[in-house]
């Protein structure tokens, strides 16, 4: 009998260089866009809801969380939704160029069918809540990673 690897589970640091795109549409995938994208910066001018094709999207800067201890690194990644209904914010102010969000994390509260609302929640109490009538959450690098400029790991200290 051949000595057969044991299986492990999947590592961030495992990852490969190429970019990622990943597509939500539930909970669970979305609790692992949403740890992709903790810590995300953004000027509040980065942000749009386009009401025609119904669509709210994100330019970020994200910290690249998957590859663990190497150098810090960041990403610009597009965040979309789908399907929304209507988007409102409180303690954010859309299109100020001067004001910079940090992305703490996504949730998804859902509702009698498969609608729901999608929350945003930034550093500083701000927050955006994107109605949806389905989950449908996209994460994709549009560009190839740069150091970090601070760089630092963000870190939160209990």
């Amino acid at each position: 009998m051949a000595d057969t690897p044991t299986p492990r589970d999947a590592r961030f640091h495992d990852a490969d260089e190429r970019p990622l795109k990943l597509w939500a549409t539930d909970s669970q995938d979305l609790q692992i866009l949403a740890a992709l994208a903790q810590d995300a910066v953004l000027p509040a001018s980065e942000m749009r809801w386009q009401k025609g094709p119904r669509r709210f999207a994100m330019l970020l800067n994200r910290y690249r969380w998957e590859h663990g201890t190497r150098q810090p690194e960041r990403v610009r990644s597009l965040l979309t939704a789908g399907d929304v209904v209507s988007v409102r914010g409180q303690g954010v102010l859309p299109g100020d160029a001067d004001t910079v969000l940090s992305l703490l994390t996504l949730d998804w509260e859902p509702g009698a069918d498969a609608d729901g609302i999608l929350r945003l929640t930034f550093a500083g109490d701000g927050v955006i809540e994107v109605t949806c009538d389905c989950l449908d959450v996209m994460l994709a690098d549009v560009t190839q990673p740069y150091a970090a400029p601070s760089g630092k790991t963000p870190d939160h200290p209990e």
